[in-house]
């Protein structure tokens, strides 16, 4: 090759080469409440972005990874994964130890990875920090679920509905992405835990340690009071149950639910280091078990169907996520391309007023939380546990101006109301607390 050839081959990769890496991303702008501060284009397919938002304290990073081959100039739209790093991790951990850009390559597929701590601290455990009931602080829940979602769908081209839209995550961000798919059944059609801690409160072992580890991370690592994110599981139980996947779990109900976990017993990804030094991989890993075993019981116990791979062998460690990712990854896919909806709808809160699947709770109480539950809601009725008198607002699933028979049955007197539909198609019901409604 002469030197003339080699100078114009070497002038035409320095020019094309920032042209391939900005068609990693269409133009991102600001929205619901994240203001992009600072843009780092990657490589062809990644893209990290600073955010700011009045939900944290200070800026933090949301990695996107593209379809290979991704053309900003083409109607294609794609369905989504949040991918969740662990406790002092980055959005960066699974791009460059889980092996995730191969895993998705040739995928239909756009990546979110955001980050769920401060550079690297122990992390926010994906709440709105509890602080004695002052609330404030960082609010991580608000951001991962409420502010990164919409945003995403803002400004990339998404397939924005829960049929393309999944969660998952590793450790933490395994509690993480079970967390957000226990608020929000209704935008996300798959969920995934890699070694996650998907229960922390409704069994009394998994509470203690999940207590311990949550203050041990908030002191130490993120030099915060202790009881800062949750507060004391004993005096402030109830907040937690509105936290706790396995409390909630009715409101996985007609997910696609994917659950890995092993024992922490050295297995053959381990290095030589983990198999004989490594006993914080071990032990934490066996206490990820622990709640993952719990929270299946709790499934099982429910009637909800899971995909549950238990190992024997097997440490907190990335070559084990990377192979976990990897067969979550064909599933997930499948998912996307056969998404379903639950004909009946349930759903678990501790809010004074809550909205999920276009039913409307309010709960007439003085307490700022207690547990209420909505069971298999549908035209024809549903059921309401719960201590408290409640208005429950239907979907528009009737015709307006019509009426309805509404029998509300409550601690076994049975009280028939004629009610007339809304012009929006609702129906309004009061219910004095738990009750049996049907609707004819």
């Amino acid at each position: 090759m002469t030197r003339g050839l080699l100078a114009a081959v070497v002038l035409s990769v320095a020019l094309v080469a920032p042209i391939s890496a900005a068609n990693a991303s269409p133009p991102v702008g600001d929205g619901h409440g994240l203001t992009v501060v600072a843009t780092n284009v990657i490589d062809a397919r990644q893209t990290e972005y600073t955010v700011s938002t009045g939900a944290l304290k200070h800026p933090v990073h949301i990695r996107v990874v593209m379809p290979t081959g991704y053309d900003p100039s083409s109607a294609t739209r794609y369905p989504v994964l949040y991918l969740y790093h662990g406790t002092s991790g980055r959005p960066s951990d699974w791009i460059t130890s889980g092996d995730a850009l191969a895993t998705t390559a040739n995928k239909n597929l756009i990546l979110v990875l955001p980050e769920a701590g401060y550079d690297g601290d122990g992390g926010g455990f994906f709440n709105n920090e509890w602080n004695g009931g002052a609330r404030g602080g960082s609010q991580w829940e608000t951001f991962e679920y409420d502010q990164v979602v919409p945003w995403i769908d803002q400004n990339f081209p998404t397939l924005a509905d829960r049929g393309h839209r999944a969660i998952a995550g590793l450790s933490q961000g395994g509690y993480g992405a079970m967390h957000g798919a226990a608020l929000h059944p209704d935008e996300f059609t798959s969920v995934g835990s890699f070694s996650g801690a998907p229960e922390i409160y409704r069994d009394p072992v998994v509470r203690a340690g999940a207590d311990a580890v949550i203050e041990a991370i908030t002191v130490a690592l993120n030099h915060l009071k202790l009881f800062t994110i949750l507060g004391d599981p004993v005096t402030n139980g109830t907040h937690w149950q509105g936290h706790d996947p396995g409390t909630l779990v009715e409101n996985f109900r007609g997910m696609n639910i994917n659950l890995w976990t092993a024992t922490g017993l050295p297995g053959d990804l381990d290095s030589p280091e983990d198999q004989y030094g490594g006993i914080y991989s071990n032990v934490i890993e066996g206490a990820t078990h622990i709640s993952t075993l719990a929270f299946h019981s709790h499934l099982q116990q429910a009637g909800i169907p899971s995909h549950f791979v238990n190992y024997v062998f097997g440490t907190h460690n990335f070559p084990y996520w990377a192979r976990d990712f990897r067969e979550y990854i064909p599933i997930l896919m499948n998912r996307f391309a056969h998404p379903s909806t639950p004909t009946k709808i349930s759903y678990a809160s501790t809010a004074k007023a809550y909205a999920q699947w276009n039913w409307g709770v309010a709960v007439h109480r003085s307490a700022a939380e207690r547990l209420t539950t909505v069971k298999a809601a549908s035209s024809t009725g549903f059921s309401f546990v719960g201590s408290d008198a409640a208005t429950v607002v239907t979907p528009p699933l009737y015709v307006p101006g019509t009426t309805k028979q509404v029998r509300v049955t409550a601690s076994g007197h049975p009280r028939t109301y004629v009610i007339t539909v809304e012009p929006t198609g609702r129906l309004t019901v009061q219910i004095p607390g738990t009750s049996q409604v049907t609707i004819h």
